[in-house]
């Protein structure tokens, strides 16, 4: 079973990589300079996917596109897209009205500065693309690509994909060059909304003695990164769920359970005597792990 669940597995991921299509063609430019590129998808989405059913007979449930006035459901051929400008009043857009609208902007990823990469903060990052040379593009897409690697730099960029405006940052990935979407600053919520704690420590009643336990844990914790070695956790526990279901021939039961346990509010801990657990449990773990 584990043998056929790895075939199916590499015949997935090499149907995956033959699959791969960009889903957009342009240029990308700084200065003066264009570079005809294409751009991939860089995510992977391997999720379960689950139907809503009807509980009664277990048939699915469907959404529709429906008319509000008619009740009708609306084919997509049916569908445009439009502008309310005042209640009840559309004007519609089509698919050339929005490349009309720039162009260029719509064609092209328009670096128009370089900044260090550390500048950007990781609440912007939002969804990573791979960016690829396309014909007569070989040149000066390496050029870029070792530009950016020798000067620790990433391109903040302008583009327009799907008929919305993104920001961008261009990265150098290896032999590869990645434009992350970005959001802009007034997509995101002050952050001095969020209540937190402030810096007096006294106040707090935070030790001189507990910050470096503190330090000392994060020093044993630490390790290199290598994002392979993490996975959806989550995800393994519940198809377990599901196969167990399976097997047991209960593929269609619902069972009718009480809710999951609400989580207690904690109670005041001597955090101390955590930290210091934490810490020889960290150490061991880090010896172990070298060992292995």
């Amino acid at each position: 079973m584990a043998k056929a669940r790895q075939v199916k597995k590499a015949r997935s991921e090499t149907a995956e990589k033959k699959a791969a299509r960009p889903f957009w063609k342009g240029s990308i430019s700084f200065g003066l300079v264009n570079i005809p590129v294409a751009l991939y998808s860089a995510e992977s989405k391997e999720r379960p996917a689950f139907r809503l059913l009807d509980r009664r007979d277990f048939s699915p449930v469907r959404y529709r596109r429906v008319n509000e006035q008619s009740g009708k459901e609306v084919s997509w051929d049916e569908i445009v897209k439009g502008y309310e400008y005042q209640k009840g009043e559309y004007v519609v857009l089509s698919n050339a009205d929005f490349e009309r609208a720039n162009v260029e902007a719509t064609n092209t990823i328009e670096i128009v500065e370089f900044v260090d990469l550390d500048e950007i903060s990781p609440v912007f990052f939002q969804k990573p693309y791979y960016l690829a040379p396309a014909k007569h593009g070989e040149k000066g897409y390496a050029l870029l690509r070792e530009v950016m690697a020798r000067t620790g730099k990433a391109g903040v960029a302008r583009t327009v994909l799907r008929s919305r405006e993104y920001l961008a940052a261009v990265m150098e990935y290896g032999d590869v060059l990645v434009v992350n979407l970005l959001r802009f600053a007034h997509e995101l919520r002050d952050a001095g909304t969020v209540e937190v704690p402030g810096r007096d420590f006294k106040r707090l009643k935070i030790s001189e003695r507990e910050i470096a336990m503190a330090q000392q844990l994060v020093q044993a914790m630490a390790g290199s990164w290598r994002p392979e070695r993490f996975h959806e956790q989550y995800r393994d526990d519940l198809m377990k769920i599901v196969e167990a279901k399976i097997k047991s021939g209960k593929s269609k039961n619902i069972e009718e359970r009480g809710r999951a346990p609400a989580l207690r509010a904690s109670k005041v801990v001597d955090i101390t005597k955590l930290l210091k657990r934490s810490v020889d449990e960290a150490q061991k773990e880090s010896g172990r792990r070298r060992a292995s």
